[in-house]
């Protein structure tokens, strides 16, 4: 399988994807490459919608996207990817923006807490505090049903929070996990990991590496269930709906796919999409690449969907 050649150009322009370097980079390094990246990429000029304010819920940071127009619309809480230990608001502005638009929804950007100075489960528990808040006062939001979102490093907490709402019985209308990263284990044996660990953006060191950072203080047992690995979970029943959906030349494609399975084995609504040619990250890419582009619209029309079903 070929890279999508906008996307391999996009690399080349910006010297990713050739060997590993010698020395891994440091955090603080790993922090300012992926913000040069995605700010690089973001659509220009920003996509527009209704309103747009930085804010703080639940005491945690946050940007709240607004669509145009009046009466209640779905609110959806999404989670940034970047392996628990970079990206911010601003990294994922333009998903956010494009996601309020084109769903139609409230969009209530989460800024987590980041590792490694603040290990696992800190991130994780600011998810499950915000998307708390938001349900607990919905109507200050969009006012209709609420819904969880997120890429890779997000998708896991997307789906964690998912799980920790079904065990409280608190109501969820649909999930969308891009590329999420599902079982942090390393115990997995996913042939991903193998296939496309260079050469495509995310390798497989990295993947081990923020890991690492992230359960660094957990209990080795941690890694073995969720909410640090949804896909471990021994009961997957209940979950709501969800769009999963991968890039075929991803490290973290089949962890991603295992999950739909399992939910769809468990009986929850799920639809599955495999892209070829796209690569980990590819929803940051839509105003370079028509090929992410279409993945992006169709996941975000299927997500919409579930949400007004």
């Amino acid at each position: 399988m070929s890279m999508d050649p906008e996307i391999a150009a996009l690399l080349k322009q910006f010297g990713i994807g050739g060997p590993p370097p010698a020395t891994p980079p440091t955090v603080a390094e790993m922090r300012a490459g992926n913000r040069m990246l995605s700010l690089a990429v973001a659509p220009d000029p920003p996509i527009e919608v209704g309103a747009v304010e930085d804010d703080r819920v639940a005491g945690v940071p946050a940007r709240v996207y607004r669509p145009e127009g009046e009466g209640p619309v779905p609110t959806v809480v999404f989670f940034h990817g970047g392996g628990f230990v970079v990206g911010d608001l601003d990294t994922h502005d333009g998903i956010c923006r494009r996601l309020c638009r084109d769903v139609g929804a409230v969009v209530v950007a989460v800024g987590y807490r980041l590792a490694p100075e603040f290990p696992f489960p800190a991130g994780f528990d600011d998810c499950v505090a915000v998307t708390s808040h938001v349900g607990d006062h919905i109507a200050d939001f969009g006012g209709g049903v609420l819904a969880v979102a997120g890429d890779s490093a997000g998708g896991n907490l997307a789906a964690g929070v998912a799980l920790a709402f079904r065990d409280e019985g608190r109501p969820l209308a649909a999930q969308l996990l891009a590329y999420p990263a599902t079982d942090l284990s390393g115990k997995g044996g996913h042939r991903s990991r193998t296939e496309n660990a260079t050469g495509y953006l995310l390798t497989t060191a990295e993947v081990e590496m923020v890991t690492g950072l992230y359960l660094a203080e957990a209990a080795p047992e941690t890694a073995d269930r969720p909410p640090a690995s949804p896909l471990l979970a021994s009961d997957h029943t209940g979950l709501a709906p969800a769009v999963i959906a991968c890039g075929d030349l991803d490290p973290l494609r089949d962890e991603g796919l295992a999950y739909a399975d399992a939910l769809a084995d468990a009986g929850v609504p799920v639809e599955k999409r495999l892209y070829p040619g796209l690569v980990h990250g590819f929803m940051s890419f839509t105003d370079k690449s028509s090929a992410a582009d279409a993945a992006v619209t169709e996941m975000f029309t299927e997500f919409g969907e579930l949400m007004r079903a």
